[in-house]
C-alpha cells in the first residue's frame, strides 16, 4: 500500500465498509488452556462442574462471597442471545414481515382502530408508549422517518400512485393521524404541569416526534376527507360498517378538539362542547365493537428494538376492550364535569370543586387532572381571568375579613409613608407574597393522585405553621399602626376581649382543615391498622374540636364588627352587608361541618374502644414494635406543629382506652355523639349550592354528605346491635358475634369505616 502520509497500519487500511467478504468460521473452542508455563497445570473440570450443578434444586443459586455485582455484570457476554436481550439470531428476526400496504376490509379497520384505542387508554393509565401505541406497525410506518408534512405522513413513503391505494388504508391513516396528534397534545400538556412519572404517567416518546411538524388543520382536513369518502357511497362496504368507521373518526376529531380546550379557557361553553358531544357518541362505538376483526399481526413487540431506549423489549400491554371503553367513557365524562370549574363563584366553592373532583372513585385520569392544573395556574392566572391577589382577597373576605379596610384597593394609591393606609397596603402585600405559594400549593396538591395528596399535605402543614407566625407579626404591625381596639368576644364557652387578628385566624383555620384531611385520607388509603382506628378517630375529633373553638372566636369577632357598622353599610343592598352575610353563612357551615366531624369521629372512637376491650378486634403480633413507637409514627406529620399542640402519648392513651369508663358508658357516649352527628348531617344535606359553598360541584358535595349520613345511620345500628348482644349475654367475653370492618371501597364513605356486628 502506498504511503498516504499517515501512519496507518496495513491491517486497518485494508478495512472497507463497502466490500463484501466471507466471514471466517469461528475457531473451535479449546478444551485446555493455551497458556504454557512451568508453574501452571491445566485441568478439565467440565465433568465435575456438571455433576455439582445437578445437586442444585431448580432456582437455587450458588454464589461465592467474593464474586461481586460488578464482576457479575462484567461476566455477561455481549451478543450472546441467552444473555443479551438486544441480540437476535439474524436480521430477519429484527424486521417485521407485516405488509402495511396490503388491502384491508372494513371489519379489519374497525378491529385495528379498537386495538389502537385499547393501547391509547393503556398509555393514559400509565404504561409507556413502547408497550402500547408504538407496538403498532402502522404507527411506526407513519412516524419513521419523521414526516415533515401531511403529504409525507403515509404508510408507504415511496408510493406515488395514491389512486391505487386501498380506500380502507385512507380511513386508517386518517384515524392514526388524529390519534397521534392527540397524543402529542396530551403528552405536552402533562409535561408542562406538575406530575410524578413513576406514579402517574410516562412522557418518554423514544425519539419519535408524534407529528410535531404537521399542523392540526392539515390533520383535521385529512379526517374530514376520510369521513366524506365514507359517506359518499363509493366504497363497497356494509352501511353499518361505514357508520361504525364514521363514528370512530368523529370521536377522534372531537378528542383532538377536546385536548385543545385550554385555548378557550375564557369561553367555558366552547371548551365544553367537544367533551359533551363525545359523551353522546361513545356508546355507538361500544355497540359496534363486535363488528371488528382484530389484526394481531399488525402489532409487534419487536418494534421496541428500534426505539431510543435503554430498556430491553417488554411484552405488549394488553387490556380488554371493555376496560378501555370504560376508561374512555370516564375520561370524557370527567372532562365534561371539569369545565364547570371555569364558572367562578367564590374561592371556597373553587376549593370544594377541586377537593370533591379529586375524591371521585375511580379517580380521574392524569390528563384530566392536568387540565385542572392548567385552568388553575396557566400563566399565573386563576381560571384564565383572575389574579392570585383577587382569589386570596376573596378568601380573606369569606373567612375572617368581611368588609375589612385591609382589603380596600384604594389603599394602594396612598403614597404618604406616615399614613396608616400606606402601612396596611404594604403589609398586606407582603403577606400575600409570603402566603401565595402555600395557598396555591393546596390546589396543586389536590390535582395529584390520592397517595401523593396525603404525602404532600404532611409537608404543607409545616409551611402553614410557619406562615401563622408571620401572620401574627403582620397582624400586630397593622394593629399598632391603625390603633385597633380590642373586641369583646362572646361564645358558648367563654367571654373575653381580644384583637381581631384576621390574617392569623385565616391561616390557623386553613391549617386545621389540612390536618383533618391528612387524618381522614389515612383511613381512605388504609394506612392505619384496624386496632388503631379508635385512636386515630379520637385524634380526628380532637382536631375538629379545635376547629370548632377557633370558628367560634372568628364568628364572635365578625358578629361584633357587623354590629359596629354604620347605618348606611347595614342596608341589604350595600357591599359591606353582602360580604358580612356571606362570611356568616360560611362560618355557620364550617361550624356545622366541624361539629359533625367531631361527633361522628368521637362516636366511632368510643365504639372501637369498646370492641377492642371486648376482644372483638384482633391485635396482630408486633414483636418489634410498641404502642409508643406506633404513636410516634402516626403522629410524625403533626409533631412539628406548634398549635394545636400534639397530645402526649400518656394523654392519647388515656383518651383512647378510657380505663375508668365501663363498656356500657362508652356505648352511651358513642350513641349520643352519633345522634348529634346524624342531626347535623341531615341539616347539611338540605343546604343549597350557595349556602354550602359548592357552586359547580353541588351534586358531588351532596352525594358525599349523604354518604356520611348513611355512615352515621350504620354507626347507630351497629351500636344498638352490640348493646343488645351485651344485654342478652351473661358474660361479655362470651358474645356470639364477630366484627367485620369494611374496606374504604366497601364503606358508604371512605373516611368513615363503620364496623359490622354479625351474629355467629
Amino acid at each position: 500500500m502506498a504511503d498516504s502520509g499517515f501512519a496507518v497500519p496495513d491491517d486497518i487500511a485494508r478495512l472497507s465498509l463497502g466490500e463484501e467478504f466471507d466471514r471466517p468460521p469461528p475457531p473451535n473452542p479449546a478444551l485446555k488452556s493455551e497458556v504454557t508455563s512451568a508453574g501452571i497445570v491445566t485441568v478439565d473440570i467440565t465433568d465435575k462442574f456438571t455433576q455439582a450443578v445437578r445437586t442444585l434444586a431448580p432456582g437455587e443459586l450458588a454464589k461465592d462471597g467474593f464474586f461481586t455485582l460488578f464482576e457479575s455484570v462484567a461476566a455477561l457476554e455481549i451478543m450472546d442471545p441467552k444473555m443479551d436481550s438486544g441480540c437476535v439470531q439474524s436480521e430477519d428476526d429484527l424486521e417485521e414481515s407485516y405488509d402495511v400496504s396490503r388491502p384491508l376490509s372494513a371489519e379489519e379497520v374497525i378491529g385495528i382502530t379498537d386495538q389502537l384505542l385499547c393501547h391509547e387508554m393503556a398509555w393514559h393509565m400509565g404504561y409507556p408508549l413502547s408497550q402500547t401505541l408504538f407496538t403498532s406497525i402502522y404507527v411506526e410506518s407513519l412516524l419513521m422517518p419523521a414526516p415533515k408534512s401531511i403529504a409525507e405522513a403515509k404508510f408507504i413513503r415511496n408510493d406515488t400512485d395514491t389512486s391505487a391505494q386501498n380506500p380502507m388504508l385512507t380511513i386508517l391513516r386518517a384515524y392514526c393521524l388524529g390519534m397521534l396528534k392527540t397524543c402529542f397534545y396530551v403528552n405536552e400538556r402533562i409535561r408542562s404541569e406538575h406530575f410524578y412519572e413513576e406514579e402517574d404517567f410516562v412522557t418518554n416518546t423514544y425519539n419519535r416526534s408524534l407529528l410535531v411538524d404537521i399542523s392540526v388543520e392539515a390533520i383535521e382536513v385529512a379526517m374530514l376527507e376520510a369521513r366524506v369518502l365514507l359517506r359518499s357511497g363509493e366504497l363497497e362496504i356494509d352501511l353499518e360498517a361505514a357508520k361504525a368507521l364514521d363514528s370512530r373518526l368523529q370521536l377522534r376529531h372531537l378528542f383532538l378538539k377536546a385536548v385543545r380546550c385550554p385555548e378557550h379557557i375564557k369561553e367555558p361553553e366552547v371548551a365544553r362542547e367537544p367533551w359533551k358531544e363525545a359523551v353522546s357518541i361513545i356508546p355507538d362505538i361500544g355497540k359496534t365493537h363486535s363488528m371488528g376483526k382484530p389484526v394481531d399481526e399488525a402489532f409487534s413487540a419487536k418494534l421496541q428494538r428500534k426505539l431510543a431506549s435503554t430498556m430491553p423489549p417488554r411484552p405488549i400491554v394488553q387490556i380488554k376492550f371493555e376496560d378501555a371503553f370504560g376508561h374512555l367513557t370516564r375520561l370524557f365524562q370527567d372532562g365534561t364535569e371539569l369545565m364547570d370549574v371555569l364558572t367562578y363563584a367564590d374561592s371556597q366553592s373553587l376549593q370544594t370543586f377541586v377537593c370533591t373532583f379529586q375524591a371521585k372513585k375511580p379517580q380521574p385520569l392524569i390528563f384530566v387532572r392536568t387540565l385542572l392544573q392548567i385552568f388553575l395556574f396557566n400563566e399565573m392566572e386563576i381560571l384564565g381571568r383572575m389574579s392570585i391577589r383577587q382569589i386570596m382577597d376573596d378568601d380573606f373576605s369569606i373567612v375572617s375579613m368581611p368588609g375589612n379596610l385591609r382589603l380596600n384597593r384604594d389603599n394602594d394609591e396612598i403614597e404618604v409613608v406616615e399614613d396608616p393606609r400606606f402601612i396596611v397596603s404594604q403589609q398586606m402585600e407582603l403577606f400575600r407574597q409570603t402566603a401565595a405559594q402555600s395557598y396555591l400549593d393546596i390546589f396543586r396538591t389536590f390535582c395529584q393522585n390520592r397517595c401523593r395528596v396525603r404525602r404532600t399535605l404532611c409537608h404543607i402543614i409545616r409551611d402553614w405553621d410557619s406562615l401563622q407566625i408571620d401572620a401574627e407579626g403582620i397582624d400586630e404591625i397593622i394593629q399598632i399602626k391603625t390603633k385597633e381596639t380590642k373586641i369583646k368576644v362572646v361564645t358558648e364557652t367563654y367571654t373575653a376581649e381580644t384583637y381581631s387578628l384576621p390574617l392569623s385566624s385565616w391561616t390557623h383555620f386553613t391549617k386545621l382543615r389540612l390536618m383533618e384531611w391528612i387524618v381522614q385520607l389515612g383511613f381512605e388509603l388504609e394506612i392505619y391498622q384496624q386496632d388503631e382506628y379508635g385512636g386515630m378517630y379520637w385524634y380526628l375529633s380532637f382536631l375538629a374540636d379545635a376547629r370548632i373553638q377557633h370558628l367560634s372566636r372568628i364568628f364572635g369577632i365578625v358578629r361584633q364588627q357587623e354590629a359596629d357598622l354604620p347605618e348606611w353599610a347595614k342596608k341589604p343592598d350595600s357591599s359591606e352587608k353582602r360580604q358580612f352575610d356571606r362570611c356568616r353563612s360560611f362560618l355557620m357551615l364550617q361550624q356545622l361541618d366541624a361539629a359533625v366531624t367531631w361527633r361522628l369521629a368521637f362516636s366511632l372512637s368510643c365504639f372501637y374502644t369498646a370492641l377492642k376491650r371486648l376482644g372483638l378486634l384482633k391485635v396482630p403480633p408486633r414483636p418489634l414494635s410498641s404502642d409508643e413507637l406506633r404513636y410516634e409514627l402516626r403522629m410524625r406529620p403533626f409533631a412539628p406543629i406548634g398549635l394545636p399542640a400534639l397530645p402526649t402519648f400518656k394523654e392519647f392513651t388515656t383518651e383512647t382506652t378510657r380505663p375508668d369508663e365501663s363498656i356500657s358508658t362508652l356505648l352511651h357516649y358513642a350513641e349520643n355523639a352519633n345522634a348529634g352527628a346524624r342531626d347535623g348531617l341531615e341539616r347539611l344535606s338540605k343546604l343549597t349550592a350557595e349556602k354550602s359553598f359548592s357552586v359547580g360541584s353541588y351534586d358531588r358535595w351532596l352525594t358525599s354528605t349523604k354518604n356520611c349520613l348513611r355512615s352515621s345511620i350504620m354507626t347507630g345500628l351497629a351500636i344498638s346491635a352490640l348493646r343488645k348482644q351485651l344485654q342478652s349475654s351473661e358474660a361479655p367475653k362470651e358474645l356470639k358475634i364477630k366484627v367485620e370492618i369494611p374496606t374504604p371501597e366497601e364503606a358508604y364513605h371512605h373516611w368513615w369505616l363503620v364496623p359490622k356486628i354479625i351474629p355467629i
